[in-house]
């Protein structure tokens, strides 16, 4: 079941309290009917007691990935890794235009899809990867001068580094937490590429609205990758590319 992108904006509008899902806003029938039919089918009911679509599990998780992948899809993976295609990776480079010698930074590094290739091209690249299992498989490498087993968003920023490269978790907008935070990372002459959820491009909450203004004022882009370019991943996650200078 594929979802409209004005179904999608209201959704991302809407009240979230626990299990309960309020719309807000003066939405017209035709709108509301194609609303109530996703969030039915997501498994929300709605209520007039509570005059909201009611969940059995937790609302925000829910919407968030109907948001995220533009339909009815529910990762299972609680560390959300999915790696990044070698499509994507190269295009991540060819806008990141790493050099040999420049200090590279992958805060979400996974099993290292787009940390090697950097590594390859000379980079000198230090990681941060979360999930054991992945921290494990980088750290028995030789190709990195560090990796952490931590949260980044815990980690200080050292603003040293010409580049940042990620792909990180997308779920209640961590993917522009993540951003805000490798932004600081940078040197004043660095520059910031990552893959996001394409939520970046047309939500209204206040926290998408001023990324959008953030990337603006520093001369960035936000361009559309191809749909189900995450699909080998396993996952239909509609995704963007977001280049950022300092």
């Amino acid at each position: 079941m594929r979802i409209e992108q004005d179904v999608m904006a209201v959704l991302s509008a809407a009240n979230v309290n626990g299990n309960a899902v309020v719309l807000t806003g003066q939405l017209d029938r035709k709108l509301y009917e194609r609303t109530n039919k996703v969030l039915e089918a997501a498994g929300g009911k709605w209520t007039r007691s509570a005059k909201a679509h009611i969940f059995p599990v937790d609302a925000q998780e829910r919407i968030d990935q109907i948001i995220l992948t533009g339909g009815i899809e529910i990762p299972k993976d609680e560390f959300e890794f999915f790696p990044t295609p070698p499509a994507v990776v190269s295009l991540i480079l060819e806008r990141a235009q790493i050099e040999a010698g420049m200090r590279v930074l992958e805060p979400s590094a996974g099993q290292g899809a787009i940390a090697y290739p950097c590594a390859e091209l000379g980079a000198h690249v230090h990681c941060y990867e979360l999930m054991k299992a992945n921290y494990d498989r980088l750290a028995a490498e030789s190709a990195f001068l560090s990796v952490g087993n931590v949260d980044f968003l815990n980690q200080f920023p050292t603003g040293d580094f010409h580049r940042v490269v990620m792909n990180p978790p997308f779920s209640r907008q961590a993917d522009i937490k993540h951003v805000l935070h490798a932004l600081k990372f940078l040197r004043p002459d660095g520059r910031l590429v990552s893959v996001m959820a394409n939520g970046v491009e047309f939500r209204q909450d206040r926290r998408a609205v001023e990324f959008r203004e953030l990337v603006a004022e520093r001369g960035g882009e936000i361009e559309a990758l191809p749909p189900g370019s995450f699909k080998a991943s396993g996952t239909g996650v509609n995704t963007v590319l977001v280049t950022i200078p300092a």
